[in-house]
């Protein structure tokens, strides 16, 4: 029973959903239209239902971190794939054996936030990640070993992402649509580090720069671990040529090879 003042003297839906369950087992009581709409998972998973659904991702994330005292965020965004070095023998191709030194690398970024979070008292700058495999993992298990908190926002897909060992097991929530994740991810965020990554981590980034770029989202510090890689893979340049962006718009990003070079860029943005 809830001790909100606002709303005590109500009966609680969860007695009522008790209450139910006792019910003389009738032809009446057993028909879907008498369950409790929202004790009715077939009700809710109906098409009409998914503004409800959105909402209820929405909310029931915002309202753990709250209780949590979850103030602000550090992102990190990155490959799923990207094995750790000692596993770089075991990588399914060369070029993400390759990588394998951005999983140590984010660890390492990680614990050294997380180290700063603890300082400030662990409200501020808690390392989120999408709490799956590679450079998530990396992530919250840097965080893990600094003795942090740390956040893992992962998602059901097709070939089940699981959570990974190191996030929080009070902080690792699950989603079924990109798009309430993608605000997780962004609500709290102080800074974002992005490694070398897929299409997720492009469409997680691209996100985050065209949020700031049009003024949707507060700026934030963006850091780009990995320049060799991220300017194979997109000719910034090559946008401002094209008329389609600024060039002041390439100020929204900065490339770094090292922790020090990100936590300088993150102190100057912040």
């Amino acid at each position: 029973m809830t001790s909100d003042p606002r709303i005590s003297q109500f009966r609680d839906a969860g007695e009522d959903m008790r209450h139910a369950r006792g019910l003389p087992d009738t032809p009446q009581g057993r028909s879907p239209t008498y369950r409790l709409a929202y004790a009715d998972t077939d009700f809710l998973l109906r098409d009409e239902m998914r503004g409800v659904r959105l909402q209820l991702e929405l909310s029931k994330a915002e309202i753990d971190l709250t209780e949590r005292g979850i103030d602000s965020t550090v992102v990190i965004f990155g490959s799923a794939r990207i094995p750790e070095p000692r596993k770089r023998d075991s990588a399914p191709s060369p070029g993400l054996a390759a990588l394998a030194d951005y999983y140590g690398i984010a660890r390492e970024f990680a614990r050294a936030i997380a180290e700063r979070s603890i300082a400030s008292g662990g409200r501020d700058y808690v390392i989120a990640t999408g709490g799956g495999p590679g450079i998530m993992e990396a992530g919250n298990r840097g965080a893990a070993d600094a003795g942090s908190d740390t956040i893992g926002f992962n998602i059901v897909l097709p070939h089940e992402q699981r959570p990974n060992q190191y996030v929080t097991p009070e902080l690792c929530f699950n989603f079924h649509y990109f798009a309430v994740r993608k605000m997780h991810f962004l609500m709290r965020a102080r800074a974002i580090a992005v490694f070398p990554g897929g299409f997720g981590t492009l469409d997680e980034m691209f996100e985050a720069i065209t949020l700031i770029q049009t003024g949707r989202m507060k700026r934030v510090p963006i850091v780009i671990f990995g320049a060799a890689y991220w300017k194979r893979i997109v000719n910034f340049p090559a946008l401002v040529e094209a008329g389609v962006i600024a060039e002041a718009d390439l100020g929204l990003l900065s490339f770094v090879e090292t922790v020090d070079e990100a936590l300088a860029v993150i102190d100057s943005g912040l």
